[in-house]
């Protein structure tokens, strides 16, 4: 039965257990081993007995398919099936080029998916994998990223920003300048590496159904996956049902369907009604699931004698792939960070026959405000002025791109509360002057920020139950943030009960419609949501419902559209030791303080701030993906060779935030953290080893070669 969605402004709440430290409720499913999660869920009723899916990669990096021998495959004990360009279902919509898998025999990039083998077991399907015999016609590849290379101008970068800006006259501001710092700030090719690989678990219908295609998916957007694949079949978003009860993490990664997710539903087409269960290896996670693309940052600041700037422009340089555009929006961020009255802006993009970037935690303002904040160190010190009160003196009144006001900035509390627990005021003022035995110490600092989201098309229902209890249901994803426990905060505030009086369900298409876990919108967009279909249902049914009683509603204001713009700050603060004989680093102490809003839950809250941290101190110091040119693909493609942060590398890291409430962005107060944590902790962390050692890195990651000429 259908029921009608209202429209409802929702109006600030009164908190009561938001802003408590309630335990995850979902903590005891997940700490017990009862939590499954993609391909873990083969017991449910119509996905018993699958068969296994294992991809077959490219070799080459360009070129076509010759041939495809599946004979040793098939002749392999439990293989059942050799899919390729010749034998798979052909996809109604091929117009995505990453999504329009074995259509063709095109190869355009290595580790393309070239067939697929099905099997009675994962054991038989690997080995099946291996017997395949591929035969190409390869072609001249360009995987060498250059910013000096060809370049183009992409219409618009992610997710809609204007590629250019451009305010006043740049170029003359920088000639008259008292003080001018230019330089070249470049970022590595990084890979999302949660700890759940993607998988799918896929089954069609025996007939036409309402529900033709039913996918398990490890997603951070069920809705997402169902717009995206239905057309792909020649469905209806209806006829697909999507579920993700448990998500291993995502970072961006799963945030929208990659080529895995229509192989598995490809797969299950040719062998329906049977099941088929496909797993990414963490290996194959390197070619097929995104990650961030290197970029290149041209920087030149001009100032006054007193550091105020008076000029800012920003060039960013990045890779996308030959199949399928993704822009990064490297720049953005730039044009609203410090006020100049003259400052432009710029994306190019280079075509690499190489695997297709997307998301990746905070993508654009993670790599765009490394290269802004270590640029303004260098103004800092070109200026004689103390990194902090430089960026003090460049606080801006107004957003700087569009005269609007913000609706909170303070970022300068940030940084004054950050340099206080920091011990900010004995740093020394000249870098490599601090040395304890056979280690240079230093520290460093770098502003941070992230926008405020609140995404369309969301929709939530509420149910009264018996006993004054109710049902709330929202079709959005926990992929381990703790939405599940905020959002049950949200709705008994709303809804003036205990969060135990709350049944949330979350994470399947057959809940009424949201928005992708990611661009740290989701507890902003959702609890909005949900506190707008709470007052619907109050004003319908009043304090006593009946049980039974439903309301549908979705929140119908756009607080982005309004007078104000909605960021988040923070500042970010390192201290660095970098030993004098072997170049090795270590980050003893790193603080980050935050203007993030209300704090919904500071347990969940702390443990995301933290997270990011922890990741920028990951890209800081370890994450590069080195791709060989030569060949096409990335060698460090498992967590042996790609480096990441370790127990070893994160010793006192905390996290405070300032106390406040935005109301005029969510009913609760609230904006996004999921990202902000990652953002300008790199730039802390490179600035803090300039000043100890005098060696400035201006590249990803500050490893220890780059201090080896120095004098001991």
């Amino acid at each position: 039965m259908s029921t009608e969605t209202v429209e409802q402004t929702p109006t600030p709440i009164t908190p009561r257990s938001v802003g408590t430290a309630l335990g995850r409720v979902d903590g005891p499913e997940k700490v017990t081993g009862a939590a499954r999660y993609g391909v873990e869920h083969h017991g449910e009723d119509g996905l018993a007995d699958p068969l296994y899916a294992w991809l077959v990669q490219s070799t080459v990096a360009k070129g076509a398919v010759d041939a495809v021998d599946p004979a040793a495959a098939l002749a392999h004990p439990g293989v059942v099936a050799v899919l390729d360009h010749t034998s798979a279902p052909r996809l109604e919509d091929t117009d995505d080029g990453e999504l329009a898998v074995l259509q063709d025999a095109r190869v355009h990039f290595r580790g393309q998916v070239v067939a697929l083998v099905l099997a009675e077991s994962v054991e038989a399907a690997r080995e099946g994998a291996a017997l395949v015999e591929v035969g190409y016609a390869a072609e001249d590849h360009d995987a060498r990223f250059s910013a000096d290379g060809a370049t183009y101008r992409p219409d618009s970068v992610n997710p809609a920003f204007d590629t250019d800006s451009d305010q006043g006259d740049v170029d003359a501001a920088l000639e008259a300048a008292a003080v001018v710092v230019e330089g070249e700030y470049s970022t590595p090719h990084e890979h999302n590496n949660p700890m759940e690989p993607h998988a799918t678990l896929a089954r069609w219908s025996d007939g036409d159904g309402d529900e033709v295609l039913r996918l398990v998916d490890s997603t951070q957007a069920v809705h997402g996956v169902a717009s995206t694949v239905a057309p792909l079949f020649g469905l209806e978003p209806g006829q697909v049902r999507v579920t993700a009860p448990y998500v291993g993490g995502g970072f961006g990664s799963k945030g929208m369907p990659h080529a895995s997710t229509v192989a598995a539903a490809l797969a299950a087409r040719a062998v329906a009604p049977r099941p088929v269960s496909l797993a990414v290896t963490r290996q194959q996670m390197f070619a097929l699931t995104g990650y961030r693309t290197a970029t290149v940052s041209r920087f030149r600041l001009g100032a006054d004698t007193d550091g105020r700037l008076t000029a800012v422009e920003h060039r960013a340089y990045e890779q996308t792939s030959a199949v399928k555009e993704f822009a990064e929006q490297t720049a953005v961020a730039t044009r609203m960070m410090y006020a100049a009255p003259n400052r432009r802006t710029s994306h190019r993009l280079a075509v690499l026959d190489v695997a297709v970037p997307s998301w990746m935690r905070a993508p654009g303002e993670m790599p765009g405000i490394f290269a802004h904040e270590v640029a303004m160190d260098e103004l800092a010190e070109a200026c004689g002025l103390d990194p902090v009160e430089l960026r003090l003196r460049n606080e801006p009144d107004v957003d700087p791109e569009s005269g609007k006001p913000f609706s909170i900035r303070r970022l300068p509390e940030c940084l004054e509360r950050g340099a206080e627990r920091f011990g900010w005021a004995e740093r020394s003022a000249q870098p490599r002057s601090t040395v304890d035995g056979d280690w240079w110490v230093g520290t460093g600092v770098a502003a941070a920020t992230y926008p405020g989201y609140r995404m369309p098309g969301n929709a939530a229902r509420v149910t009264a139950l018996e006993g004054g209890r109710y049902d709330v249901a929202i079709g959005c994803v926990d992929i381990g943030t703790g939405a599940r426990t905020v959002l049950t905060q949200i709705a008994a505030d709303a809804l003036a009960v205990e969060p135990a009086d709350v049944d949330l369900h979350i994470a399947d298409t057959s809940l009424p419609s949201a928005s992708v876990a990611g661009g740290s919108s989701g507890t902003s967009s959702w609890g909005a949501t949900v506190v707008a279909a709470a007052q619907a249902f109050a004003a319908a049914h009043g304090d006593a419902p009946e049980p039974g009683a439903e309301v549908v509603a979705s929140a119908d204001d756009d607080p982005l559209s309004g007078e104000h713009v909605f960021h988040s700050f923070g500042a970010v603060f390192a201290q660095v030791r970098v030993h004098r004989w072997t170049g090795e680093i270590r980050v003893p102490r790193l603080l980050g303080v935050y203007s993030v809003g209300r704090v919904v839950n500071p347990t969940t809250a702390r443990s995301q701030l933290l997270g990011g941290l922890v990741m920028g101190l990951s890209a800081a110091l370890h994450e590069e993906s080195v791709r060989d040119p030569r060949f096409g693909h990335v060698v460090t493609q498992d967590l042996a060779s790609y480096h990441v942060a370790s127990h070893a590398d994160v010793l006192d890291v905390d996290a405070e935030w300032l106390e406040e409430s935005d109301d005029e962005f969510t009913p609760m107060g609230s904006r996004g953290i999921g990202e902000i944590g990652i953002v300008g902790t790199a730039a802390a962390v490179a600035n803090a080893a300039y000043h100890a050692t005098g060696v400035r890195v201006r590249s990803l990651p500050v490893t220890a070669d780059r201090f080896l000429e120095v004098d001991r």
